[in-house]
């Protein structure tokens, strides 16, 4: 996975035999080796429309939500300071003997990610530990992403663990009911 900081571009690879993708938040594509698009689609978000948790995707649909979902991960906390991003302090999250403090973003139109509002907990070191948000492409369910195991990447701390769980109303993780399991490894910084 590679992802751009300051311009909201990735690429997945490989992706399938020889190929990777390319996403940016108007166009996917999938590439042969060569760089020639075997696969593509302008406005990748309206190929979406009524999909729900039950709709199967199609190759293209997957390279998008790879896009755009890994960007925002590995840009993150970054991102917020871009152009267009508002934020603000909510309610603190008490995850056992802990209290997180919270963030509320609120995401450009231009910007793809999960949802327009997206909600950050923090630890006491400032470390992200939580991520909520809405999968508006899938029915818009809510998820809450636990984000841990922590790397020291040139004096940044990355996440190498992220799970997303289905989330109730009261906000808490339906722990039985995980949706994403990512485990990040070999980091860095071009």
């Amino acid at each position: 996975m590679q992802v751009e900081l300051h311009r909201q571009w990735a690429s997945v690879a490989p992706f399938g035999k020889d190929r990777h993708t390319e996403f940016t938040s108007d166009r996917i594509a999938i590439l042969a080796a060569d760089g020639s698009v075997v696969a593509e689609r302008s406005n990748p978000r309206a190929s979406f429309a009524r999909h729900d948790l039950r709709t199967s995707w199609d190759p293209l649909h997957r390279a998008y939500f790879n896009g755009y979902a890994l960007w925002t991960y590995l840009t993150t906390p970054f991102l917020l300071a871009m152009d267009g991003f508002s934020v603000e302090e909510i309610e603190p999250w008490r995850e056992g003997a802990e209290t997180w403090r919270g963030l509320r973003a609120t995401f450009p139109a231009a910007i793809a990610s999960h949802s327009s509002e997206q909600d950050f907990y923090f630890g006491e070191d400032m470390i992200i530990r939580r991520h909520d948000y809405q999968v508006d492409i899938a029915g818009s369910f809510p998820a809450a992403q636990y984000v841990s195991h922590h790397v020291n990447v040139d004096g940044i701390s990355i996440p190498a663990q992220r799970r997303a769980y289905l989330r109730a109303d009261d906000l808490k993780p339906m722990l039985d009911t995980l949706m994403v399991s990512i485990d990040l490894s070999d980091f860095r910084f071009g």
